[in-house]
């Protein structure tokens, strides 16, 4: 009983640091956004700004078209996220309910790209969005991320735990593929659709380089890249920076304490958790 005692204390450290070493940043964060210029680097730090000020936050929709950024992000974080889940969803059916030849094999082909680096896809997939004219389009950044080997595995992992026998009776009711898929399965797999929703919508509205590359026009820019644009070449201005990612982190904060019910036990239940 006390060696347990000790193991439970133990882990509860461990992860009492990790905590910790996740939150702090985020508070020091918050913290500098509310901070007078002079005491962002005074020394010993000063958690608790004396007296908070707004400024930064001020600054930063004078300096920066934020709505417009934000308008962009939101788009393009939405459009993905809203096309992945359609076809993720759907193959990720196909994979786990319907029986084709070489199933198997090629969902194991499909796993196996997962290995390739984004990095190499890159100019491919450029000079064809280039050449279909969709540069400094909203398109050009969805229609490369409109499915994703992720959430097809993610998706099929949680169909695969469904009972066979809904799909069975509904096709005795003579019901379609795709309304089976559409009534029936994707009811079903709103714990998996709302944890792929979470990944796809943090990704892309974090995402930077590959925004950085396709959008060229000042209008078209993300908020990852319009805040970049924000360090100078001489100097930063941490408090704008800093009151620019709080800004940004609020979205997708409120996505996951809307879903985190779902995001829960999607994990659970589609073999991610460790």
């Amino acid at each position: 009983m006390k060696n347990r005692n000790l193991s439970s204390l133990f882990l509860h450290g461990i992860l009492i640091i990790g905590l910790v070493a996740t939150v702090l940043p985020f508070l020091w964060m918050l913290s500098t956004s509310f901070k007078p210029v002079e005491q962002i680097f005074v020394y010993p730090p000063q958690w608790i700004p004396h007296p908070p000020i707004l400024d930064h936050f001020r600054q930063l929709f004078q300096q920066v078209d934020f709505l417009l950024h934000f308008k962009n992000s939101i788009i393009i974080a939405a459009g993905i996220t809203f096309v992945s889940l359609f076809f993720s969803s759907m193959a990720g059916y196909a994979f786990a309910k319907l029986q084709f030849p070489k199933r198997e094999k090629i969902f194991a082909l499909l796993l196996a790209t997962m290995m390739i680096p984004g990095q190499v896809t890159m100019i491919p997939v450029f000079l064809i969005l280039r050449n279909l004219g969709l540069l400094n389009t909203y398109w050009g950044l969805i229609l490369p991320a409109s499915t994703s080997v992720f959430g097809i595995f993610l998706v099929r992992q949680f169909m695969r735990s469904l009972p066979s026998e809904l799909i069975e009776s509904a096709r005795i009711d003579g019901c379609s593929e795709f309304r089976i898929y559409w009534n029936i399965m994707l009811p079903q797999a709103m714990p998996a659709l709302a944890t792929l929703a979470i990944f796809t919508f943090m990704a892309s509205w974090n995402d930077f380089l590959w925004p950085l590359i396709v959008m060229t026009k000042e209008s078209m820019y993300t908020l990852p890249v319009a805040l970049a644009n924000l360090n100078g070449q001489y100097n930063t201005e941490w408090g704008l920076l800093m009151a620019g990612s709080v800004v940004v982190i609020l979205p997708i904060l409120i996505l996951f304490l809307a879903l985190q019910r779902y995001f829960v036990r999607g994990i659970a239940l589609t073999g991610m958790k460790g």
